[in-house]
């Protein structure tokens, strides 16, 4: 197949865990045998950009965002006019590309990874278009259900608008709402008109709660991939794991709960415990400020492979996420390095407990303080060893290779709505 992906998180000097599934996907359709390229930014300033984002083919540029904010927070409003104009912008650009992709054979599929699930609306229906959908940006502008330190369960358009300005008046109550009823309806008509990915039921169930008459029978429900080879190598460079260590890796903002964490758990590490908290984020200096000392170590921005290598040696990873993950690629790696691990079970989190490599692998918590005593349970325990070197490839069940079978079947679904409906009916009912 012939596959153009596309993100506007591509190319970036820091990239995120959606751009990191993008870059991950592509590269294995590529190892398969596949024809794959990466339409992304052209206002980033690296200029090799596939070296940049490591990805193994050819980086397209091909679209810019010069004013993304359109003074939104000054203005205090949600504009009901920005995020489809900047889908447009995007939907351009892929109808330009194809079209020059054109001249030496067809493009097959074009995959959408982003946060403007509109996008599709503006692609001609013919065209076999995919979107991946990684967070709850399908319903809420923000992209993430989180408020004030807590998961917002509000679907009120209008009470929407104390997330751009607390004290917003009717006035402004009114256009924020515009825009969120707006955002909603687009993109419900954009899933009803091409294929649609949810990486977790979580958020196809979400979706619905916020757009009940959405229709979502072109969407499935295929959760983010890893790459178990590149794992394999980790765990073969990686020394046993170090007992009593214990990893937080992330971004350090409200939603993921670190400083929450901390806050309970320094008081109870036992004398043989130490944290490393790996990530940067705008409240890393507060929390480093706060709670660093000889058991809490604040590492800073790493690497992705230091990431991994520091997630093999740990005795436990702990994912404190207070905000509803989507489908934590932290959760999937720990896991798939064989590592214990415990998270809240919020979100799509889960969901996850299937692809455990043991039971008990993944404890879930009800609360911050459940969490910290199921971490210090653990860490009483001897530290397990690694998933064992000798473990075939592809054993673990979020590898790539184990679900890129379910988009490739995806991909090869029909592109017209009638056609869709006509093969799904064919498959319940065969003969």
């Amino acid at each position: 197949m012939r596959i153009l992906m596309v993100s506007e998180d591509l190319p970036g000097e820091l990239i995120g865990g959606l751009g990191k599934h993008v870059v991950t996907l592509a590269n294995r359709l590529l190892r398969a045998g596949h024809d794959v390229e990466i339409l992304g930014r052209s206002d980033r300033a690296p200029a090799d950009y596939a070296a940049q984002i490591g990805f193994a083919g050819r980086f397209r540029p091909g679209f810019a965002f010069p004013r993304p904010g359109w003074k939104e927070s000054r203005m205090g409003v949600f504009n009901p006019l920005k995020r489809p104009l900047f889908a447009r912008r995007i939907a351009r650009a892929i109808r330009a590309h194809m079209a020059d992709m054109a001249r030496t054979g067809p493009v097959d599929v074009v995959h959408y990874h982003g946060h403007l699930p509109m996008t599709g609306l503006y692609i001609d229906a013919g065209v076999n278009f995919v979107q991946t959908r990684h967070d709850q940006g399908s319903e809420c502008l923000t992209h993430l259900r989180f408020r004030d330190g807590a998961v917002c369960d509000n679907l009120v358009p209008r009470r929407c608008a104390a997330c751009i300005r607390r004290d917003a008046g009717p006035l402004r109550q009114a256009i924020s709402a515009r825009a969120v009823d707006d955002y909603r309806r687009l993109s419900a008509r954009a899933f009803a008109r091409h294929k649609t990915v949810f990486v977790s039921e979580f958020l196809r169930r979400h979706f619905l709660r916020a757009v009940p008459e959405a229709d979502l029978s072109r969407s499935r429900v295929i959760h983010n991939f890893i790459d178990d080879q590149r794992l394999q190598a980790v765990l073969d460079a990686s020394s046993a794991p170090t007992p009593g260590l214990l990893l937080l890796a992330g971004r350090i903002d409200a939603g993921k709960g670190f400083g929450e964490f901390l806050a309970v758990a320094a008081a109870r590490l036992p004398q043989h415990a130490s944290v490393i908290v790996a990530g940067d984020g705008p409240l890393q200096a507060a929390l480093a400020q706060r709670h660093a000392g000889p058991q809490v170590h604040f590492a800073g921005w790493q690497a992705y492979p230091d990431v991994l290598a520091l997630s093999a040696r740990a005795h436990l990873c702990v994912v404190p996420s207070l905000c509803e993950e989507a489908c934590s690629t932290t959760v999937l790696e720990a896991l798939a390095l064989g590592r214990p691990c415990v998270a809240l079970a919020r979100g799509g989190t889960p969901e996850l407990a299937q692809y455990a490599l043991y039971p008990g692998q993944l404890a879930l918590a009800n609360s911050m303080d459940e969490l910290v005593t199921l971490a210090l349970r653990r860490l009483d325990e001897p530290a397990r060893q690694t998933r064992s070197r000798s473990t075939p490839p592809a054993s673990f069940g979020a590898d790539t290779a184990r679900l890129l079978p379910q988009l490739l079947e995806l991909y090869a679904e029909p592109t017209n709505v009638l056609d869709h409906h006509l093969h799904a009916q064919q498959r319940s009912h065969p003969g």
